[in-house]
């Protein structure tokens, strides 16, 4: 319309340099997203009060950030046709949960930051599909309560795991026995409770601790009271002692004889008491009669 006339007027060169640079912009305003930046394989949309994420990305996309946003959910197989995303940046929006199979696709991504948000459980196959990831980061979720013991799965290449910052009470040694290649992981401003069912996991911890860098000396029990503000790692296996106070069978049984050898024993001597008691009132009586 109004901007191909101008072009009329200009020679046959001017006009041929107008189309080009029509094209450039035309290609860059649909490679990148609206409220976006693009640099290279790099797409920034950061800090834009996005409640939904860009519908459409370049098809290279290898860094994608979406942080600092509102963004509440994001649609199954978004990531489906990005094989080149190797970083996705989600910290500090309201997610509460990620898609089933979100991750089909993405079989290069490494880094994944899902700091700051409202994951409240991290369940089992989360993260299946991103075999390559190499550092996760689930910290500041304050309402994050519960890690399923299989929700790591598929994460053999995993190196680094932040914890950190959470909801978590306790939490399952299977989902952190299945990530062979971890070294750094931390757990610190959690809640713990370090009651008998922590001493696997802290015994676990104690035997990783020197080639699996930790926040450990952060990372307190909340309880029981006796322990609470306690390090983790300060808890030896002489703390858990009073774990292994159990009875076996044969104690039960020993103490079930002896109750009842005490009760036979019972019943006997106030048997005997009440004999005795008769015949010292049978004797005082007939005392009492040879008195008269």
């Amino acid at each position: 319309g109004v901007c191909h006339r101008p072009a009329m007027l200009l020679g046959p060169q001017l006009v041929a340099a107008a189309a080009a640079v029509a094209v450039v912009v035309m290609g860059t305003v649909e490679g990148c997203p609206a409220l976006c930046t693009c640099h290279g394989q790099v797409v920034d949309c950061s800090g834009q009060q996005l409640f939904s994420v860009p519908p459409e990305l370049p098809l290279d996309t290898g860094n994608l950030s979406l942080a600092h946003n509102r963004i509440a959910s994001i649609p199954p197989g978004y990531l489906a046709c990005y094989g080149q995303l190797r970083a996705l940046d989600l910290r500090n929006n309201s997610l509460a949960a990620l898609p089933a199979g979100l991750f089909v696709g993405a079989r290069r991504l490494a880094h994944l930051d899902l700091s700051y948000n409202n994951f409240s459980l991290v369940p089992a196959d989360m993260f299946l599909e991103a075999g390559g990831l190499l550092r996760l980061d689930l910290s500041h979720n304050p309402g994050l309560r519960r890690v399923h013991p299989q929700a790591f799965r598929g994460l053999a290449q995993l190196r680094e795991l932040d914890l950190s910052y959470g909801g978590l009470s306790a939490i399952s040694l299977d989902a952190l026995e299945g990530l062979p290649g971890l070294v750094g992981l931390r757990l610190g401003g959690n809640p713990w409770v370090c009651g008998c069912a922590m001493e696997p996991f802290l015994k676990w911890l104690r035997g990783r601790i020197q080639r699996c860098a930790s926040d450990s000396q952060m990372a307190e029990c909340r309880a029981p009271p006796e322990v609470a503000g306690v390090p983790l790692l300060s808890l030896t296996e002489e703390s858990f002692q009073a774990c292994h106070l159990t009875l076996t069978l044969d104690d039960y049984l020993f103490i079930a004889f002896v109750g009842f050898v005490v009760s036979i024993a019972s019943v006997a001597t106030n048997f005997l008491l009440g004999i005795t008691a008769n015949c010292c009132h049978r004797w005082s009586k007939a005392s009492e009669d040879e008195d008269v």
